[in-house]
């Protein structure tokens, strides 16, 4: 799905790459989390693979980088668009403000690529259930919660049915119910095989949950790359400053004082931490 190969990427007037050297491969439908440091290269990474670097904020680059069959430098971000979607930080980014109900707004994207309206309309009701925003699909965009907000920004984008789905630390504003909407959403689109998610997020204990695998990044390179459960219970990520889950932190709190042979491997997730306190 997703094939990098020695890819470098510098924005305008920098020296130094804010992408160096990358050698990435990813298959279709896997669930791939994306951690590091800030500046490290993970929106860089996001911009990239969706085309707006180079095409929007320009820069120079060389290497190579294909999502499925497209050369993604050298395509239009228009022939990018159906194919590749980009979730940013802040739905407020995201949300057009052109249309005034929820269906509207999800429609938007679709009217643009200029589909039949019964295309656009079956699409509309299909991701309208699949994100479970039917309830909420005559209300304004800006009368929803942060969460709900989000959802709808992440409706806009699936509705265009693209092959890879890029979200750039959607989480960042949302309340922990927020994030668990997010959470599953993902999980459902990547469980379903059709669709290869790559988020950068912080919040080590919901990757720890639901991704397939972590990529860990740091100025600008890849440092660490493996399942979710080996990467995110390797003691590199807090000299990193990225962090461990809590129950990683505590398991290994409890070995330090050797209460718990070392030999055990460390928890990532709630349900291994009451395994390894049997």
């Amino acid at each position: 799905m997703i094939r990098i190969k020695d890819f470098c990427y510098w924005y305008p007037g920098q020296d130094q790459p804010a992408l160096d050297g990358i050698d990435l491969e990813i298959p279709e439908g896997q669930f791939c989390g994306v951690v590091g440091p800030n500046g490290a290269g993970k929106s860089t990474l996001c911009y990239a693979l969706s085309g707006f670097a180079p095409h929007f904020f320009h820069g120079t680059w060389e290497g190579e980088l294909q999502v499925g069959k497209r050369d993604v430098p050298r395509s239009t971000l228009g022939e990018l668009a159906g194919e590749i979607g980009l979730v940013f930080q802040n739905s407020f980014n995201q949300i057009s403000g052109a249309r005034f109900t929820v269906r509207e707004e999800i429609a938007f994207g679709l009217e643009n690529l200029g589909l039949k309206r019964k295309e656009i309309e079956r699409r509309v009701e299909e991701t309208l259930a699949l994100i479970d925003l039917e309830a909420l699909a005559e209300r304004s965009p800006f009368a929803l919660s942060g969460g709900q907000q989000q959802r709808v920004a992440i409706a806009s984008i699936l509705a265009m049915q693209p092959k890879l789905l890029v979200l750039d630390e959607p989480t960042s504003q949302l309340d922990p119910r927020g994030t668990q909407e997010v959470f599953k959403i993902l999980d459902k689109l990547a469980g379903r095989g059709g669709t290869t998610v790559v988020l950068v997020e912080h919040k080590l204990e919901w990757l720890a949950a639901f991704a397939d695998r972590v990529i860990t990044f740091s100025q600008g390179r890849i440092v660490l790359d493996g399942s979710a459960k080996k990467i995110l219970a390797d003691e590199k990520l807090l000299k990193l400053g990225v962090g461990q889950t809590q129950f990683t932190q505590a398991a290994a709190a409890v070995q330090k004082k050797k209460f718990i042979p070392r030999s055990r491997p460390l928890p990532v997730t709630l349900k291994q931490a009451q395994k390894f306190f049997e």
